[in-house]
């Protein structure tokens, strides 16, 4: 008996080929995510150590690690704007060009490498312009100056990560990042208290056990480039080229405004907790934590915003725009609707999530009043920092630079220092975080409605030219 074979819905292809994308994009987000938490595991176990040496070390944590991170992180948005690049020649299937690419950005991230170790080795100009006690600044020094030894490490280790989530395996990565914290935890804990024959070393113990953490992770990352068959298509273990100038231009020109930009988000949060200190300690403890949830929120975005980016300019290179779109929308659907659900959570939970972090009624009441301008700071977040990523596929990379330090640091920072203590126009100063959370999350929404509108612009299909008139014989 014959058995009659039953014709696929006309739609099923399509149907198909969107569920595989989606699977990819959320497996490789989730997978992102699980390592960026590990990361932000070892500021949170610094914390915690310093705490417990002392209140002196705590407080120069507090400014050293916002130099560091300052720096830190511009130089790795340069490093991480080669993924766009990677990607794409993954998707032409010009495998061996990511090779070469890789060996060139060695070059580029040397440069950052020593202008992030003279940056963190003369901080004298921030501690006086941010007026820290003289009894800090000695050891935010110290510690500085063991974490200038372990910035080229991490910068390194950026470029596997970055390489790793362009070719759509970051697995590698986060169970590195997973395990490294393993290696963090007990060494922080012995450097910082001593024992076993060695000297109580407080804060700067902390720093120490972050060097040998970061070499550890190069060391695994450059075994497993050897070991592993997965990167034996892409050439990498070449002998190093000469500086191609005009390669390293173009990394540059993509990578020196996106590093400016996450430059310029960094330090509105750091002025705006500087500023809002003025206003006493229950403001400054609501401030942080509103800030803290606002940064752990931040990371559903950022993962789903790589993982996008990375599929996006992968179907660029494979010459396939229709599917780049698809995916564009695709990730703007899961990013929307995941930011919709924590905001929700976040605002009806608010109260309840204030009393998780301080006892003290009036820091609980403030943070409750601050987490509602949280929930809506975190909507337009999660919208503008996928725009942000994606525009970078299609080489935008000046003009939301721009857009930034106009609203963030203009409408934002300023117009929230402005009405807390001076107002503006009839509106009287309003001496409260909430003007600076306000202002912020006003400026973000601007922010993001901006980058949307110019991502449908650059991202829309170009309507086919008009065939030419034919001539009539005469």
């Amino acid at each position: 008996m014959r058995i009659k074979r039953v014709p696929e819905h006309p739609g099923a292809p399509a149907r198909k080929a969107f569920v595989s994308e989606l699977r990819i994009i959320i497996r490789h987000a989730l997978t992102v995510l699980v390592g960026q938490m590990a990361v932000m595991a070892f500021g949170v176990t610094d914390t915690i150590v310093a705490g417990r040496y002392s209140e002196t070390s705590l407080a120069a944590l507090s400014v050293g690690s916002a130099i560091y991170i300052s720096v830190y992180v511009a130089l790795m948005g340069v490093m991480q704007a080669l993924l766009q690049i990677w990607a794409e020649q993954h998707g032409a299937r010009r495998l061996p060009d990511v090779g070469r690419s890789l060996r060139q950005s060695l070059y580029l991230c040397a440069i950052a490498i020593l202008v992030g170790i003279a940056a963190l080795l003369s901080p004298d100009a921030v501690l006086r312009w941010t007026e820290i006690p003289v009894a800090l600044q000695g050891e935010v020094q110290r510690y500085l100056a063991v974490l200038a030894l372990a910035l080229a490490p991490s910068l390194l280790f950026r470029i596997y990560s970055t390489l790793n989530q362009s070719l759509g395996k970051p697995q590698l990565v986060t169970w590195l990042q997973i395990g490294s914290l393993f290696i963090k935890v007990p060494l922080s804990i012995w450097f910082a208290f001593g024992g076993l024959g060695l000297a109580p070393q407080g804060l700067v113990g902390c720093a120490w056990a972050t060097l040998i953490v970061n070499y550890a992770m190069l060391a695994l990352a450059l075994w497993l480039l050897r070991s592993q068959d997965f990167y034996a298509p892409y050439r990498i273990w070449q002998r190093l080229e000469r500086p191609d100038w005009k390669r390293i231009a173009e990394f540059a020109r993509l990578g020196i405004p996106g590093g400016l930009a996450i430059l310029v988000e960094i330090t509105s949060f750091t002025l705006m907790a500087l500023f809002i200190a003025r206003q006493g300690t229950t403001a400054a403890a609501s401030h942080q934590i509103a800030a803290n949830l606002a940064a752990v929120l931040y990371m559903m975005p950022l993962s789903i915003a790589i993982a996008t980016s990375a599929r996006v300019s992968y179907w660029l290179g494979a010459g396939d725009p229709r599917r780049a779109r698809a995916v564009i929308h695709m990730g703007f659907k899961l990013a929307a609707l995941m930011a919709v659900v924590l905001s929700i959570i976040l605002f009806v939970a608010r109260q309840g999530i204030a009393t998780i972090y301080a006892r003290d009624p009036a820091v609980i009441a403030l943070a409750s009043a601050l987490l509602a301008w949280v929930a809506a700071y975190h909507l337009a977040d999660a919208v503008q920092t996928v725009c942000v990523f994606v525009l970078r596929c299609y080489r935008v990379t000046v003009l939301p630079l721009l857009v930034y330090c106009v609203l963030l640091w203009g409408l934002g920072l300023t117009g929230g220092y402005l009405l807390a203590y001076h107002g503006v126009g009839s509106l009287p100063a309003i001496a409260s975080p909430v003007t600076f959370w306000g202002t912020s999350a006003v400026a973000l929404a601007l922010t993001a409605t901006i980058f949307a509108a110019i991502l449908w612009t650059v991202q829309r299909p170009v309507p086919p030219p008009a065939p030419a008139p034919q001539r009539t014989a005469s």
